[in-house]
């Protein structure tokens, strides 16, 4: 089914015109003022989230236009479409249903396969403490790691006693050897996730910790080593015979709901990974029913519209104010920079407008001593997105328990002051009235108070959930999913494939053996000079 491009609706053009009388000198500051209920209009309570998007550039006439464009794009119908199992991934041929690993039993669809599956690997990941591991080494690279690992890291207060988890995905040495030095064959288990089982740095890896489990005396490969992976074949050559596998439906960074998903099942155990999927299925659900304009998902995707293809808004920072979150920002670039980073729409049409922002980002107070002064006082705007956890979760007890929940407060008091300057910023004349540092004698007070002013007027979008648990976490990741789904759905992109990764992995395959050769010939002046200067 075609479905029309964004810039083919008549909202399209309504919205530039909109953006060059109102959007491009709105004020949030001026907006506040002549808005005094502007936060609970602006604010919505999805499932385990709650988002504040009152300080976003956008008043409700652009928003109406918007919604309209979502309307004649026909964004229900793909959403529709992606729920119901048609090969949306049209460039693979491919349904699109990750959904459908977090279904309730005997809901959605192929259930009764997912629930098998997921129930072995649930069954496994329980009686891992039970075989006397205390070291579980999970290999793999992109969707295969990054879901995995940071869904570890954050949920890290629910782990269970006595595994250590350990992720490895660079192809670089220095990334395996050290996890290695620290460990014991006797009581170390290896996960090996690779789709095909033919991913390069993965395979490097896996053959790397096979050799080094061999040479310190292990035993048994088929005890130590298992794979998530499809290609139970060539898993069965490694050494492997225990291999959980998936289907082709499961995209690579979709799949931590998947069996790719078992080294989150080992650190938090069976039932907190279905508390896990029933987050996100809970998000689904909010998704796939709520009207368009009480929808998250979908009004998240209409600013990131407005920003990117009218106000020319080039990348947004996300900053998740809790330690566990600290390499959502890293998994999010994946999620949306591999899915929207497209030049072409789905008839292979170069587009003419821009498609996915720079997605970037850093836990909290450690970016507000990195980055924060080119958000606050930069020649760039680049909307922020805050993640605060309401109530900490710590295994501590007594006084420190008591200072670490002081130190929570300050946490929030941070990020709330934070979202506050961006929007409010700082006049010059606020900036003489203040007592400023010394500065040179060559300076007056109001060339001082300029370079202690901030422009303000910067926007940003606030997520609070309650707790980070299991549940919030699926529900906020899969809100994630979805808003990137209909960016990608209004651009008329297939947010699904990823050809953009093949041809280095083709040109690297063909290189490897001219580095070890020397060969140079036919290659062009850089890449020549380059490889004769590292392989000297």
């Amino acid at each position: 089914m075609l479905f029309p491009r964004c810039d083919q609706s008549p909202a399209w053009a309504a919205l530039q015109a909109h953006y060059e009388t109102t959007g491009r000198g709105f004020d949030l500051r001026k907006a506040f003022a002549a808005e005094p209920d502007r936060f609970p209009s602006w604010s919505l309570q999805a499932p385990e989230v709650f988002a504040d998007l009152s300080k976003n550039r956008i008043d409700a006439v652009a928003l109406k236009l918007l919604l309209q464009l979502a309307e004649d794009c026909g964004l229900e119908s793909q959403r529709n479409a992606m729920f119901a199992g048609e090969a949306i991934n049209h460039t693979e041929g491919r349904a699109v249903l990750h959904t459908a690993l977090r279904a309730p039993a005997g809901a959605g669809l192929h259930s009764v396969e997912v629930q098998e599956s997921l129930q072995r690997m649930l069954a496994f990941a329980d009686g891992v403490p039970a075989q006397g591991f205390t070291d579980v080494v999970h290999i793999g690279i992109g969707g295969s790691d990054l879901g995995p690992a940071m869904v570890v890291q954050a949920l890290q207060a629910y782990g269970r006693p006595g595994i250590k988890l350990h992720f490895v995905s660079n192809v670089d040495g220095h990334d395996l050897a050290p996890v290695l030095q620290a460990l014991k064959p006797a009581t170390t288990l290896f996960v090996i996730a690779s789709k095909t089982f033919t991913t390069q740095e993965t395979l490097a890896n896996a053959l790397a910790a096979k050799a080094w489990f061999l040479a310190a005396g292990g035993t048994d490969i088929a005890k130590h080593f298992v794979a998530t992976s499809s290609n139970t074949q060539a898993a069965g050559t490694f050494g492997i015979t225990t291999t959980f596998g998936f289907w082709d439906w499961v995209g690579g960074r979709y799949s931590l709901w998947s069996v790719i998903g078992l080294p989150i099942a080992i650190a938090v155990g069976g039932e907190n990974f279905r508390n896990l999927l029933a987050g996100a299925h809970e998000m689904d659900e909010h998704f796939r029913s709520a009207p368009l304009a009480q929808n998250l998902p979908v009004l998240l995707a209409l600013i990131d519209v407005w920003y990117r293809n009218f106000h020319g808004f080039t990348s947004r920072s996300v900053a998740p104010y809790h330690q566990g979150l600290r390499r959502l920002p890293a998994y999010l670039q994946q999620l949306e920079m591999e899915s929207n980073g497209k030049g072409v729409d789905r008839e292979g049409q170069v587009l003419p407008y821009a498609t996915s922002p720079v997605v970037w980002g850093e836990a909290g107070t450690n970016g507000q001593h990195a980055y924060f002064q080119m958000l606050h006082q930069g020649t760039d705007v680049i909307p922020v997105e805050f993640i605060a956890v309401k109530t900490p979760r710590f295994n501590a007890s007594g006084e420190l328990l008591e200072r670490l929940n002081d130190q929570h407060q300050k946490l929030l008091a941070n990020c709330l002051a934070q979202s506050q300057a961006l929007m409010q910023g700082k006049s010059v004349g606020e900036a003489l009235g203040e007592k400023a540092p010394t500065a040179s004698a060559s300076l007056d007070a109001q060339t001082v108070a300029r370079h202690r002013s901030f422009p303000g007027n910067r926007p940003s979008t606030s997520f609070v959930l309650d707790e980070l648990s299991p549940r919030s976490l699926g529900a906020l990741i899969a809100l994630y999913e979805h808003r990137v789904f209909v960016s990608g759905a209004l651009w008329g992109i297939n947010s699904f494939d990823q050809w953009g990764v093949e041809l280095g992995k083709a040109l690297c395959s063909a290189l490897l053996p001219r580095i070890a050769a020397g060969d140079v010939a036919g290659l062009d002046g850089s890449t020549a000079g380059l490889m004769q200067r590292l392989s000297r």
